[in-house]
């Protein structure tokens, strides 16, 4: 049985998974500094050629498209906590277009690495673990609905 800190420590992780998703979605780059620590390491390199800091990382995801055309949808978190460290497994499903491509359909897990801080939970590592890209050439956007 979970103690009512565990049940804490565990929701409080699934709030800040769901700000990265909000912030990179919606290009919050302020909630983006709420998720990481200071001196956060996120790799990517499994499907491009990019690892950084925290800055960097923010700097490199400017580079998505215009909000509103795609999303980040995450669900399934395996979370193991150790005192004040954790460790997560979550998995995402990323609807994203590509220029000149059409549609691709993103699947991967997010293996992070977690602190709490005075502030909270936040990821210390990140790393992107791909699992398939399918594209769907041709396949108009569909604006988004407000």
């Amino acid at each position: 049985m979970l103690s009512l800190l565990e049940i804490s420590d565990r929701l409080e992780i699934q709030e800040v998974l769901a700000n990265y998703s909000t912030a990179v979605d919606r290009h919050d780059w302020d909630l983006w500094d709420e998720v990481f620590t200071e001196d956060a390491v996120l790799d990517y390199t499994e499907i491009s050629d990019f690892r950084g800091d925290r800055q960097s990382t923010k700097e490199w995801l400017q580079m998505m498209p215009p909000t509103g055309t795609y999303y980040h949808m995450t669900s399934t978190t395996k979370i193991t906590i150790d005192g004040d460290t954790a460790e997560s497994r979550t998995i995402c499903f990323n609807p994203m277009p590509a220029p000149e491509e059409g549609l691709r359909l993103i699947g991967h897990w997010y293996r992070d690495q977690w602190v709490r801080t005075p502030a909270g939970w936040r990821i210390k590592d990140r790393y992107y673990e791909r699992c398939y890209v399918y594209p769907l050439p041709g396949l108009a956007e569909a604006p988004a609905e407000s």
